[in-house]
C-alpha cells in the first residue's frame, strides 16, 4: 500500500497567493489610515499663527 502525495491545483495555489496579497493590502491599508489619523491629530494640536497670543 503506497500513499500518493496529494496534488495541489493551480486553482488551490491561486486561492493561497490572492488571500496573501489580500491581507497584505487590507494592512497596508490600516497603517497608512492610523498614520494619517496620528497627523490630523498632531496638526490640530499646533496653534494657528492667527490664534497665537500676543505678546510683547
Amino acid at each position: 500500500m503506497t500513499d500518493k502525495p496529494e496534488k495541489t491545483s493551480w486553482t488551490s495555489k491561486a486561492a493561497l497567493a490572492g488571500a496573501a496579497i489580500g491581507s497584505a493590502a487590507l494592512a497596508a491599508a490600516l497603517l497608512y489610515a492610523s498614520r494619517r489619523k496620528e497627523r490630523a491629530e498632531k496638526a490640530a494640536k499646533k496653534p494657528h499663527p492667527e490664534d497665537a497670543p500676543e505678546t510683547d
